[in-house]
């Protein structure tokens, strides 16, 4: 199909003399595809005499695969920003601005004419007399739109923190971190009209997680929205270990409950019981203490008690034998 010749926009500036009253006509720019193809080379193309005074745009249009974009819309200013002239390209990705009058102007690709391209940025374009000069604009394939998620592995929970690279081949991309919501977003630039292959590997793990090591593959097309998961589990925790307690006291060491205090070999209590014992106070009832301890005294008593038993147990048991000895005599 072929597509029609672009409108053409009058520029025609009415001149009027003022000493003769006669009437003079400026050229006439115009925009419009070219038919036979104009030749697409980098030297300027001759104009004849007769448009000695003005000059052309010759553009062709095409992607980075090579093939020409018909369809595309594109405007030319002139140095003053109003409009000089506008267009599409025809079938075969041309289109010629003509009859322009020397000087800068500022092109702008309005529309790439295809759902798989964008457009390129306004470029400044020069025209001198008597040439077109001819464009080679090449429109990018339009970049495909990331979203990246992290999540939990077990309960499918959004994680934050998590960061991974983007790349293709042996080249990285993109670098994203997944913010509070656990998401990012990015944008990758394709180089086919069937897309591009791409890797994902995550560099740092969301706090509490391990690292998903194994890289993943993916691939995005001109202008598709892809989605790009990593999975995280969470990392294990070791229990510090319990001692458990025990009864046995070490040989040559006291027990845990035992009292580490050595008993006094004559008896008498050691200077920390000791102190322990006059530092506690006095049941109600108990006699003052008078300064001197009666202990010894009670003791020695109780002995004497028991010697003195003991002396008269003796003696009788002597008189008891000495009298059946009298009896047995008398017999």
């Amino acid at each position: 199909m072929r597509i029609r010749s672009a409108r053409t926009l009058p520029v025609a500036v009415a001149v009027a003399a003022a000493v003769t009253g006669s009437l003079s006509w400026a050229p006439t720019a115009s925009a419009h595809s070219t038919d036979p193809t104009p030749s697409a080379s980098t030297s300027s193309t001759p104009r004849n005499a007769a448009e000695a005074e003005t000059g052309g745009v010759a553009i062709l249009k095409k992607d980075p695969g090579g093939d020409v974009l018909a369809g595309a819309s594109f405007t030319l200013f002139d140095s003053a920003g109003k409009e000089a002239a506008n267009g599409k390209t025809d079938a075969q990705g041309k289109l010629a601005f003509t009859d322009l009058a020397p000087g800068v102007y500022r092109l702008k690709e309005v529309s790439s004419g295809s759902t798989l391209h964008d457009t390129v940025d306004d470029q400044d374009v020069i025209v001198t007399p008597r040439t077109d000069t001819p464009l080679t604009i090449v429109d990018p394939f339009k970049a495909a739109s990331v979203l990246l998620k992290a999540k939990d592995d077990k309960t499918g929970k959004l994680l934050a923190g998590s960061t991974v690279n983007i790349g293709s081949g042996d080249k990285t991309i993109l670098t994203l971190t997944t913010g509070a919501d656990g998401t990012a977003t990015g944008k990758l630039p394709i180089n086919s009209r069937t897309g591009s292959d791409f890797w994902v590997k995550q560099v740092k793990a969301p706090e509490g997680y391990d690292i998903y090591k194994p890289s993943k593959a993916f691939k995005a097309k001109p202008g598709d929205p892809v989605t790009v998961t990593v999975t995280n589990a969470k990392t294990a925790t070791i229990p510090p270990p319990t001692e458990k307690p025990t009864d046995k006291a070490t040989p040559g060491k006291p027990g845990k409950d035992e009292d580490t205090s050595a008993p006094s070999a004559s008896g008498t209590p050691t200077a920390d019981a000791t102190a322990s014992s006059t530092a506690a106070p006095a049941p109600a009832g108990s006699l003052a203490h008078t300064g001197a301890d009666a202990t010894p005294w009670l003791v020695g008593g109780a002995g004497v008690l028991i010697a003195a038993g003991g002396g008269a147990l003796f003696a009788a048991r002597r008189r008891r034998t000495d009298s059946t000895d009298d009896r047995s005599s008398a017999s």
